[in-house]
């Protein structure tokens, strides 16, 4: 018998390819009349902008990160430029938005990189780029100032969680993943994530929020860790499938947090 909840989760983009497969057409009609049935809010985990870069104080060496060569010059003073100080008056270069964001982080274009390194190297980079350290330099130099930061802020925050880190290498290589539904997602998973956000639903012993975001965890290291086997491998369709399950184990840890907010 298929419960109200898992007649909303069918009805949602997650699973509305495999609806007709365990719904009667009395069920669909239902679904259909109640306008009650919204698809569930997705929350991207790295979509929040990390701010914690200004607790570091010092200097940087501004040559230290223009390790990345492109073929231009300088607006300044027309010598060749690198990534983002030009290595003979050291003026601030206009972000290019088309550089690779491990270049830009000057870190190994891996899945299994290191999050504190890649977290060093942004933080360093923020304490050398940030506006602030240009406001009695030109229009020009503020403008370009507030561009690399930026970028530097979105190459970060794309590479420092696994999952958007996964989609970013994916798309490196040409691979997409369509947003809403998965046209090929395995009825039998489906059916699992449907079980988990219905106990999640349901639940309302905070030990219970607790043990499934526990369990969630673990599946999503597993994930984790086949995702970085396959990538290494090149085996870009099994690693475009895992990326559909990271997306939905992602949202339910979402939702346990959530809940744990909540009733606190």
């Amino acid at each position: 018998m298929i419960t109200l909840y898992r007649l909303r989760f069918l009805s949602t983009s997650f699973g509305f390819n495999h609806a007709h497969k365990c719904l009667s057409d009395a069920q669909r009609l239902n679904i259909v009349l109640q306008s009650c049935f919204a698809p569930e809010r997705a929350t991207s985990s790295y979509s929040k902008d990390v701010k914690h870069w200004n607790a570091v104080k010092g200097h940087l060496n501004l040559k230290s990160f223009s390790t990345v060569t492109l073929n231009r010059l300088c607006w300044n003073c027309g010598s060749s430029a690198a990534l983002f100080f030009c290595s003979s008056c050291n003026a601030i270069q206009p972000a290019d938005g088309k550089t690779n964001y491990f270049d830009i982080l000057n870190i190994e274009q891996t899945f299994s990189l290191d999050t504190l390194t890649l977290q060093k190297r942004y933080l360093e980079l923020q304490r050398s780029l940030h506006p602030d350290n240009f406001g009695q330099k030109s229009l020009k130099e503020q403008e370009y100032s507030e561009e690399q930061s930026a970028l530097v802020n979105k190459a970060y925050r794309t590479l420092q969680k696994p999952l958007s880190r996964a989609v970013y290498m994916l798309e490196l290589q040409g691979v997409l993943l369509e947003e809403g539904t998965d046209a090929t997602a395995d009825p039998q998973f489906l059916l699992e994530v449907m079980e988990i956000n219905e106990s999640l639903a349901e639940t309302r012993s905070q030990d219970e929020v607790h043990a499934i975001g526990q369990s969630v965890r673990e599946k999503l290291k597993g994930l984790i860790e086949q995702m970085n086997s396959s990538l290494n491998k090149g085996d870009l369709l099994t690693a475009k499938g895992l990326l559909a399950q990271m997306k939905y184990f992602t949202n339910i840890e979402e939702k346990v947090k959530d809940r744990i907010t909540e009733d606190c």
